[in-house]
């Protein structure tokens, strides 16, 4: 039969009278002999044998009879708690997280090691049986790819006054980092790298923590955390205090087979519409058996490195307030709360895309400068710009994009990082497969398993720019995951035509391997989508209405898609020039128009989407794959249209000729 063992609980308000609830469950086999905080129990709290003391050093001075103390107070406490518990060589339950940095977690440790204190922290999560299913492969997923972990919760003010640390970076000059990361979401994450295999400090290559406030708080309520393990599996966290209703957190695990959805304080997992709820074995309960048996720490103070690192990159970045403008107040008083506008399409959204939310541009998001490689200029505004891309998510393959770009009357006819593929990019030159890398960005078309992420996305970087009359020629270098160059392009780019309606620019790129062996450019057409052939050159539009798409010979997206012809126009009306806002309505009309500029160009079929969202472009890889070799390098060009009003066909054709 177990021993009983001998408890004293810090910190008996708050967290603690969970813990009181546990103890008392147990029943015999623990005894709680003291407990300690500065501020007294209610009559009745504790057992009436139960000895009472203002804090952790008066207690352990008293009393020499404690093999276990459980730390439950606030995180800021828990390093100097903790060295002072194991130091005396007492086992320790600590809250987490357990300490706020790597330095801090290095000092515990070293003290954990030299008296053999054994220390189990609290992550409550970490003794689902569901972990253990997961790391067996009991749902089929296959080989993990991503792991994502979802957190949207709601908190008043009363929760941000409930005490002097609450949200709070720092407090009388001790590092504090209370925040929807440390704290009451901190389980999503730790949860996530359990899942991931990833618990070491070792086991992490980067850590990218996109922090944000709307509350007039120090620390963060709404957040995105973005790891990079070293067994290539991807956490991201996207986690908020700010939304609108609270739902159940959950973690989501993507496998090369299927996804499951684990809702981590349920403990059920859903996978293909089924569920099943797992028992969780009890932490406290788990360290007793680890003292009495000798079975493993379930949360052991040595798998906690990781959250760790992530926590000291928390610490080491400060919030970025949130826009007043893109937040509503709900209720009065202690019960007034804060939401994000549209938080919750936000959070799934960067975590689907494995993305922060200043790489998505959300408007309430860090703005970073754009860096602009060429101006086409224009009456006031420029025509168009050039961006490098840079800032722009992984997941979604970086690239040069043309846009804004405009009509000589100022309407904006491009989009970028549209809620509904963020990887939609103004006009530029992308193709979803080459030799297998992914340089349009998104799930990656995939034979017989539809679209799917994989950790496949390139990036296209400028090498040079040589200004020439009306325009500029650029090196590019297409590079893969592993950060080979894979294509070499030579883009070329001038205004050819400009009048107070119209302009015309040409656009040509030429792509060649980067060494001598042949490249296949691809896309989801050439690999069996059947009227999935994007790749090429690709035009996303604003959103727009009155939309009449069309060729000489053909009207309407069903009956222009997958089509050759002279030319492809779109008139619609838009966004007027002075407020480009996405909830503008629209006030202006405008036409734009691609053309082939040469004859192998117009073999190309065109693609169009207007029911699903707005866009054209010219489909190199159609239903079969294109050969760049050393010596046949892949060429095309185009005539791109912009122009005020609604042009007609004659119109189109002339000034494109």
């Amino acid at each position: 039969m177990p021993r009983t063992t001998t408890i004293a609980l810090v910190g008996v308000h708050g967290y603690g009278t969970v813990h009181l609830d546990n103890l008392r469950r147990l029943g015999d086999r623990v005894r709680l002999v003291a407990a300690a905080d500065p501020r007294p129990p209610a009559p009745g709290t504790l057992p009436e044998h139960t000895r009472v003391f203002p804090d952790l050093p008066t207690l352990l001075a008293a009393t020499d009879d404690v093999d276990v103390v459980i730390v439950a107070t606030p995180l800021h406490t828990h390093l100097e708690l903790a060295r002072t518990v194991v130091d005396r060589g007492i086992d320790l339950y600590l809250e987490k997280p357990p300490v706020l940095t790597l330095a801090d977690l290095r000092v515990l440790e070293a003290a954990a090691a030299r008296s053999s204190a054994r220390v189990q922290v609290g992550f409550q999560s970490l003794g689902s049986r569901a972990l253990r299913a997961f790391a067996d492969d009991r749902f089929d997923l296959g080989p993990v790819r991503a792991i994502g972990a979802v957190g949207l919760w709601a908190r008043d003010r009363a929760y941000w006054e409930r005490s002097r640390w609450a949200g709070r970076r720092e407090l009388d000059g001790v590092a504090v980092v209370d925040g929807v990361t440390t704290n009451p979401l901190a389980h999503a994450t730790a949860t996530a790298l359990a899942i991931a295999g990833t618990t070491a400090v070792a086991d992490i290559t980067q850590v990218t923590a996109d922090l944000y406030r709307a509350n007039a708080i120090e620390g963060d309520d709404t957040s995105l955390l973005r790891v990079s393990t070293t067994r290539g599996i991807r956490v991201t966290a996207g986690l908020t205090l700010c939304a609108d209703e609270q739902v159940d957190p959950y973690v989501e695990v993507h496998g090369r087979r299927r996804s499951a959805r684990f809702f981590y304080t349920e403990d059920i997992v859903e996978v293909d519409g089924r569920s099943e709820r797992f028992e969780r074995d009890d932490l406290l309960e788990n360290l007793l058996d680890h003292r009495d048996e000798g079975v493993a720490l379930l949360s052991p103070l040595s798998a906690s490195g990781a959250f760790v690192a992530v926590i000291d990159a928390v610490g080491r970045t400060a919030p970025h307030e949130i826009d007043p403008a893109f937040v509503t107040a709900r209720g009065e008083g202690p019960a007034r709360r804060l939401i994000v506008d549209g938080i919750e399409d936000a959070v799934v959204r960067a975590v689907d895309a494995e993305a922060t939310f200043a790489e998505l541009h959300l408007p309430w998001a860090r703005r970073t400068a754009r860096d602009v490689v060429l101006t086409l200029p224009g009456d006031g505004s420029p025509m168009a710009e050039l961006v490098d891309g840079a800032g722009t998510a992984r997941s979604s393959s970086p690239r040069p994009y043309l846009h804004p770009l405009r009509t000589p009357g100022g309407v904006t006819v491009t989009d970028h990082h549209p809620a509904d593929h963020d990887w939609h990019l103004g006009v530029s030159v992308a193709l979803q497969d080459v030799d297998g890398t992914n340089f349009w960005g998104g799930r990656t078309y995939t034979p017989g398993e539809d679209y799917i992420w994989r950790d496949d996305h390139g990036r296209i970087e400028i090498a040079g720019v040589e200004r020439i009359a009306d325009g500029a020629v650029l090196d590019l270098r297409w590079i893969g995951p592993d950060g080979s160059v894979v294509v070499r392009e030579r883009r070329e780019m001038r205004l050819i035509h400009r009048d107070e309606r119209a302009a015309v620019i040409e656009l040509s790129f030429e792509l060649s391997p980067a060494t001598d062996r042949t490249v296949m450019l691809g896309g989801p057409g050439s690999n069996g989508r059947v009227g999935g052939g994007y790749g090429g050159l690709a035009w996303r539009l604003p959103a727009c209405v009155d939309i009449d798409v069309r060729t000489p010979s053909a009207r309407g997206e069903a009956a222009v898609h997958g089509t050759v012809a002279p030319w492809l126009a779109w008139s619609a009306a838009f966004a007027g020039p002075t407020d480009h806002s996405p909830a503008a309505p629209p006030t202006a009309e405008a036409t734009i128009a691609l053309a082939p500029a040469d004859d192998v160009s117009a073999a190309d079929p065109w693609f169009v989407r207007v029911a699903g969202y707005p866009g054209i472009g010219a489909a190199l890889a159609w239903d079969r794959a294109v050969a760049a070799s050393p010596s046949a390098p892949v060429r095309r060009a185009y005539r791109l249209l912009v122009a005020d009003g609604r042009l007609t066909d004659a119109e189109v054709g002339a000034l494109l000729a």
